[in-house]
């Protein structure tokens, strides 16, 4: 089932780059308390992932934290290293939150799997993008198109926050 607006974000854990290295991080540990802005995308560099999707969110980071949003994060079903090296890559590192869902652990949870394997690409995440106040979801954009990134895009977000 997919999750929806008003349901709490299921706790799975993800993997985070830090200054030691990679580490572990539960959903409640990242989300409680915090109004969050998160981003699903199917793959760090694919086409419209990274030249359309993420760069919204980069660009309109600022607008973002004028509206109260006080993490900006983007999970992909991608290893931690993938993860490390798009934020550097796209200039995100230090403002948007990267965070790897390799095995697709969290997109199950939340019933947002795509099975992209005959494209070659395996198990990944649908795209969307969340407003979530506190782990729980306040607004819920997902694309249906393949390929475009306009109802989960930022703008899209910061006209409904």
């Amino acid at each position: 089932m997919t999750i929806a607006i008003g349901q709490s974000l299921p706790e799975t854990t993800f993997m985070i780059m830090t200054a030691e290295g990679p580490q572990p991080r539960k959903t409640s540990e990242i989300f409680a308390g915090r109004k969050a802005a998160l981003i699903g995308l199917p793959g760090a560099f694919t086409p419209t992932c990274h030249r359309n999707h993420l760069p919204g969110y980069i660009e309109h980071f600022a607008e973002f934290a004028a509206h109260g949003v006080d993490l900006v994060a983007v999970t992909s079903v991608n290893d931690v290293f993938v993860m490390d090296a798009w934020a550097k890559a796209t200039g995100g590192a230090g403002k948007i939150l990267f965070l790897a869902d390799g095995s697709a652990q969290f997109a199950g949870a939340i019933g947002l799997v795509a099975d992209l394997t005959e494209r070659g690409l395996g198990l990944r995440s649908q795209r969307y993008s969340m407003l979530v106040e506190d782990g729980v979801v306040r607004q819920f954009n997902l694309e249906q198109q393949p390929g475009a990134a306009e109802i989960s895009g930022a703008k899209a977000l910061l006209a409904q926050l």
